[in-house]
């Protein structure tokens, strides 16, 4: 439970959080920035309960009509919805009218089970984007695995250690580290704790990073001394994975258009030893400087700008920050990024498409559609690709993760090969 200076600074966050006017986790690190006397315990609390209210925003919203106006009452029922508080435990911070909505709120359960949008934990818009591709049954279960929080996924560098050897020592201080179900170098927390200042963070050994991310650059299959690009690097985790698959051989061109994401890469590719990474900014998918790697990349990655669907249980303001016309803007940039990083690819090369969604429209249909407007092109199997690495995953010709199946954050992933000029 919240201690009531803990209370009061958690309603201060969800007033701005719950406008979702900016990402959710950019709001909470500023406000943290602001408040630096809080100590590791009440930003633990704090942030535990804001995104509590984040991912159950559908039972709030449905009695309390304006959530960021009434953030105090917005906690509060985040504690009760999300975090297991009783209402007798949180009594000395009540005030009669709190009370009286908490109890209210608890007397809405029934209610809200019968409602897809409660139920689910779904705006509106998001499940009428899904009922074009899933019964009812099928986005309950979806927006339910979404809405739990996700473990902690790290990635062990092979250049600087084994992940037997790494996970024997990680178990010797954290009881729950596994190794991760499919990814050969992943290994799974499901605590989460701080790692940042861990040794094996410090020196490069461990990477933080999901497990279905993980997989996507094992289907990229990155070999010693080729030329590679990384069409929409960003910070560059999948940049990184890739580079340990070349044993910091050939080049690796880490395009992205901006600046900020590609400054936080240079700083993780000095700790993970890679000398190989060659960040540029470039203005668009169709910037001149692009032009030199025309048919030359044996490899290339579109880890393409998407909606994020899939990533909602780290990020569960983006269902509220996207709609269908962003979506729509997205699958256009898509097309014209996935074209542009096709003519980089030699003969006999590959491309491989990839998102952290799940609609079909930024997936499948993307896929489709590039193999109709590119005949040079055919698709590989992805399962066939994985299990050749000795990877026992099976989702069909494309990869496609969900969390609740496969315990992954929501990825897809195309795999294609130019057959000719």
């Amino acid at each position: 439970m919240l201690s009531p200076v803990q209370l009061n600074h958690c309603a201060a966050v969800l007033a701005q959080m719950l406008t979702f006017s900016q990402p959710a986790d950019a709001v909470l690190s500023a406000y943290l920035r602001r408040h630096p006397k809080l100590g590791r315990n009440d930003r633990r609390e704090i942030a535990e309960t804001a995104f509590a209210a984040v991912r159950h925003y559908q039972k709030i919203n449905a009695v309390l009509p304006k959530p960021a106006e009434d953030s105090r009452r917005a906690a509060l029922a985040a504690l009760v919805l999300g975090r297991a508080c009783n209402i007798s435990q949180l009594d000395s911070v009540l005030d009669e009218g709190e009370r009286e909505f908490l109890s209210r709120l608890k007397a809405c359960k029934s209610e809200f089970a019968a409602q897809l949008n409660t139920a689910a934990e779904l705006p509106e818009w998001l499940i009428l984007q899904l009922q074009a591709h899933l019964s009812e049954a099928e986005i309950l279960a979806f927006g339910r695995s979404v809405c739990r929080g996700a473990p902690l996924d790290l990635r062990v560098n092979t250049l600087k250690g084994k992940r037997d050897k790494v996970l024997a020592q990680l178990q010797n201080e954290f009881a729950d580290a596994q190794a991760a179900p499919y990814a050969p170098h992943g290994i799974r927390l499901h605590d989460k704790p701080a790692l940042n200042r861990h040794p094996l963070f410090l020196d490069g050994t461990l990477e933080v990073q999901d497990e279905g991310s993980q997989l996507l650059a094992c289907l990229v299959g990155a070999k010693r001394g080729e030329i590679l690009v990384d069409f929409c690097a960003g910070a560059g985790g999948k940049t990184l994975a890739i580079g340990a698959q070349t044993a910091n051989t050939g080049r690796i061109y880490a395009f992205d258009v901006s600046e900020k994401r590609l400054a936080k890469l240079k700083p993780r590719m000095t700790r993970a030893g890679l000398t190989n990474i060659s960040p540029e900014r470039i203005s668009s998918e169709r910037d001149p400087r692009i032009a030199r790697l025309h048919g030359k990349a044996d490899r290339v990655l579109v880890d393409a700008p998407c909606s994020g669907l899939g990533t909602l249980r780290r990020n569960p303001d983006l269902k509220y920050r996207q709609s269908a016309a962003t979506v729509n803007n997205l699958v256009l940039e898509q097309h014209s990024i996935l074209n542009a990083a096709a003519e980089l690819v030699r003969v006999g090369g590959r491309l491989v498409y990839a998102t952290c969604s799940v609609l079909p429209e930024e997936n499948e249909a993307q896929a489709e559609r590039f193999l109709v407007e590119h005949p040079d092109f055919i698709a590989l199997d992805c399962a066939a690709l994985l299990k050749a690495q000795k990877i026992d995953l099976d989702t069909g010709m494309y990869l496609k993760l969900n969390t609740e199946q496969h315990g992954t954050d929501g990825f897809f992933a195309a795999v294609f090969e130019r057959q000719t000029a």
